[in-house]
This record gives structure tokens, C-alpha cells and sequence, in this order.
């Protein structure tokens, strides 16, 4: 069994009129979700929720019925846990989806999803466009979630070509919710220990405060403290996007099983053929 401290704000910031940003916390579902819209119009903001309460409810509906099937067939190698997780991304995904096309001001609206979910002796961390994922564990700060930009993939083929590619590549998705019908999530699954401390956000917060700076602060203050503190230090620095954070520490570990699982799935598959570029 997990027992989590959980805490999680988001913040239109200094310089946007609307918030894009959605999150959600459910401790009884062990459930924690950002997700950043894009689309302009209030479009990103109809998408972002879609995806929040879509997961959300797709989950607690398997809590309330063990036996209901997943959505899709994913690989084997993945737990029942985390093809669930999987399966609640994909229906977010169909739900934005048709949702865009059901008004022309949807039109073209998506979302970045980032979830990390709790078994009874893992954590399953999966995600679709660039909102970061971090894992502080024994003193360092890890990123768990897998970027799906158009820089971050080129790194990953080619570390120097990726040098030359310009600036605005840095936040043009290569995959995200409720573009296309279908759509394929990252996910990793570990073994958490007592003091590990999670921290889902949206660029809005990762483009402004370093992975260190976020170390410092989330080793430092209690969950709720630290997220107000790195929202603030966000918009000190200009506010220039939402801003979203969750902050997780987990304060209770009981393993039946001992050693690390690692299992990762849907990594490194290239650059996918619709290059987005967020809507500000």
C-alpha cells in the first residue's frame, strides 16, 4: 500500500488572459494528471478538462468494476495497472478527438497529457507532448516523462544536428491528445520507495525553473508550500504561460516484492507526421 501527500496548483501566470492548463489530484484513486490545451479560442481550455475528467472517469470506473476489460491491447510486459492507465490516456484522446470535430471553434484544439498513477507497490508515470515528469529520488532529480517535440526527437537521432535546429522547434509537439484518432502514450512503471517525491507540471513552470531549482525546493518544503513557492518563482520570471504543478511525496511504502521494475514502453519510435506547435 502508497499513502501520497499530494498538492497541485495551476496559475494563468503574468502574461495570458485564459488558463489552459488543467489538473487533477484524487488521492482515493491514486491518480494525478496535468495537462496543458492548446488551440486558442478556449479551445485549449475545453481540451485540457476533457482529458483530466475523461482519465478520471474512466479509471474510477474500473475501481468500481475489477473485472471491466482495457480499452486496447497493449504489450504483456506492461502490469494490468498500467495498461489501464494507458487505456484511460486512449479514451481521453478519442474523447478530444471527437469533441474538435464537433464545433468549428474545436477545430484543431489538443492537449499534452501527463499522468502518474499508484499501484499497491509501483508508480506508473505516462505522458503524450512535453509536460515533464520529474522522480527525486536519494538526492537527484530525474526526468521520467518522455518529450514529444520536434527538438527533443531530433536530440535523440542526431545530438549535434539537434544544435542547429532553431528555437521554435523546442515546443513543437510530435504527438499530442486529440489530433489524430489514435495515439501512442510513453509510460514507465517503478518500484517508489518512502520519500520519493514526483512533480508533474507544464512548460509554463519547466521553461522558467530548472530541474535543480525544483530539487531544492520540493527536498526543502512540505508538498503545498513547494508548489506555491515554484509558481511564484514561474512568475517572477516572467509568467509568460499557465502554469501548473502537482507535487507528490510519498510517505508510505509496503512491498511484497522486492528489486525494480522497469518497464518502458513506446520509446523511441521517431518523429511522428504532424509537427504541432502550441497555440499561445
Amino acid at each position: 500500500m502508497v499513502v501520497v501527500e499530494s498538492a497541485g496548483i495551476t496559475d494563468v501566470g503574468r502574461k495570458r488572459k485564459g488558463n489552459e492548463d488543467a489538473l487533477l489530484l484524487d488521492d482515493d484513486l491514486r491518480l494525478y494528471v496535468v495537462a496543458d490545451g492548446m488551440g486558442g479560442h478556449q479551445a485549449g481550455e475545453v481540451a485540457s478538462i476533457l482529458v483530466v475528467e475523461t482519465i478520471r472517469d474512466y479509471m474510477k470506473g474500473l475501481k468500481q468494476d475489477s473485472d471491466a476489460e482495457d480499452l486496447a491491447d497493449y504489450d504483456e510486459v506492461l502490469s494490468k495497472e498500467a495498461r489501464r492507465l494507458l487505456s484511460g490516456i486512449h479514451m481521453a484522446n478519442r474523447s478530444v478527438h471527437q469533441t474538435s470535430h464537433s464545433k468549428e471553434i474545436y477545430r484543431g484544439m489538443g492537449s499534452t497529457v501527463s499522468a502518474v498513477y499508484f499501484s499497491d507497490e509501483t508508480l506508473m508515470a505516462a505522458n503524450v507532448g512535453d509536460s515533464p515528469i520529474y522522480l527525486v529520488h536519494d538526492g537527484s532529480i530525474e526526468l521520467l516523462s518522455v518529450p514529444h517535440t520536434v527538438m527533443a526527437e531530433q536530440a535523440a537521432l542526431d545530438p549535434e544536428g539537434a544544435k542547429r535546429v532553431g528555437g521554435e522547434f523546442r515546443h513543437m509537439l510530435t504527438r499530442a491528445i486529440g489530433i489524430q484518432e489514435t495515439v501512442k502514450a510513453d509510460i514507465c512503471e517503478i518500484e517508489c520507495f518512502r520519500g520519493d517525491i514526483l512533480v508533474i507540471c507544464s512548460d509554463g513552470l519547466s521553461d522558467k525553473v530548472s530541474p535543480e531549482e525544483i530539487l531544492d525546493v520540493v527536498n526543502k518544503e512540505r508538498p503545498d508550500k513547494a508548489c506555491r513557492l515554484l509558481v511564484d518563482l514561474a512568475n517572477e520570471r516572467g509568467g509568460d504561460d499557465n502554469v501548473t504543478v502537482i507535487v507528490l511525496k510519498v510517505k508510505k511504502v509496503k512491498h511484497e516484492k522486492s528489486g525494480i521494475i522497469r518497464l518502458i514502453s513506446r520509446i523511441g519510435e521517431g518523429l511522428s507526421n504532424f509537427p504541432l506547435k502550441k497555440i499561445l
